[in-house]
C-alpha cells in the first residue's frame, strides 16, 4: 500500500443532525431458526463514513439487505430519510432503492455490454426517460478515472476498473447513501486502497458511505466511524476507529 496516498487524507463534511439511516431496537430471525441480528440500536447520519466490520456470518450483510428491504426485521423499526421502512408497502420500495449506491465484491457487470453501457442500464432502470444520458455516464466515469475506458468491455479491464465501473453504475444516479459490502475483497491492497481513497472522495461530495470490510489495513489506515458487529449485536461504535479494539485477537 502506497504511504504516499495514506498521506493524503480526505475530510468528509460534518454530519447533519438527523440521521439519514437508524435502527430501533432491529432483531432479524431466520425462518430457519437463525438470529442474524439482535437488537441493533444504531444512527448514521448524513456525511458519515462507516466502516461495518466483523467475522463472517455476524450480521453485517443481513443488516445491509435490511436497509435495502431485501429483507425484513423480525422486530424493531428502520427508519431512511426520517421515513419508516420497516414495513413499507413494495410499491414504495423502487423510491426507497433509488436513495442507494451499491456495490460488492463481484461486480456484477454485463459482460455483453461496454462501460459506457454498463453505466448507463443502470440509469435507464432507476430513472427511465433521463435527458443528457451520455453527458450523465460521461461526467461519472470522469469522477471514478475511467473517462478513456467508455467503449471497453468488461473483460478488457483490471479487477479494479471492473470495481470501478461497478462503483460509477452505483452513483450515476446519485444516491444520497452509498453501501460498498466488502468492494475490495478480490483486490490486491494497492488496488483496494485506490477504491477505498475513491470512496473518501464520494463521501467528501456529501455521499453518506457505509462499507462492510474485512480489509484490516484500510480500517487502521483511514481512521474513520467504525461499527463492529459480532453474533448479530453491535459491540462496538467508535468514530475514529481501528478494525480490532485494543488487546483483541481478532474479530
Amino acid at each position: 500500500m502506497s504511504v504516499a496516498l495514506a498521506e493524503r487524507p480526505i475530510m468528509s463534511p460534518a454530519p447533519a443532525l438527523r440521521p439519514v439511516i437508524s435502527f430501533h431496537g432491529v432483531t432479524k430471525v431466520y425462518p430457519n431458526g437463525t438470529t442474524a441480528l439482535r437488537d441493533v440500536n444504531l444512527a448514521v447520519h448524513q456525511g458519515d463514513f462507516c466502516f461495518l466490520v466483523g467475522a463472517s456470518g455476524a450480521g453485517k450483510s443481513t443488516l445491509v439487505r435490511l436497509l435495502i428491504r431485501e429483507e425484513t426485521a423480525s422486530t424493531g423499526r428502520i427508519f431512511i430519510d426520517g421515513h419508516e421502512i420497516t414495513r413499507m408497502p413494495h410499491r414504495k420500495l423502487p423510491k426507497l432503492r433509488r436513495k442507494f449506491g451499491i456495490v460488492f465484491q463481484d461486480y456484477k457487470l454485463l459482460n455483453t455490454r461496454t462501460v459506457a453501457q454498463n453505466v448507463a442500464f443502470a440509469l435507464q432502470v432507476t430513472r427511465p426517460g433521463q435527458r443528457h444520458l451520455r453527458e450523465k455516464v460521461e461526467e461519472v466515469l470522469w469522477i471514478v478515472g475511467l473517462e478513456d475506458k467508455l467503449d471497453k468491455y468488461p473483460d478488457e479491464l483490471s479487477g479494479g476498473e471492473q470495481q470501478r465501473v461497478a462503483i460509477a453504475r452505483a452513483l450515476v444516479h446519485r444516491p444520497r447513501i452509498f453501501l460498498a459490502d466488502e468492494p475490495t475483497g478480490n483486490l490486491d491492497p494497492d488496488t483496494s486502497w485506490g477504491i477505498v481513497q475513491l470512496l473518501l472522495q464520494i463521501n467528501h461530495r456529501g455521499t453518506t458511505v457505509l462499507m462492510a470490510t474485512h480489509n484490516r489495513e484500510v480500517v487502521d489506515l483511514v481512521r474513520r466511524r467504525v461499527i463492529a458487529i459480532e453474533d448479530g449485536r453491535v459491540i462496538r461504535d467508535e468514530a475514529q476507529g481501528s478494525y480490532l479494539r485494543e488487546g483483541e485477537a481478532t474479530i
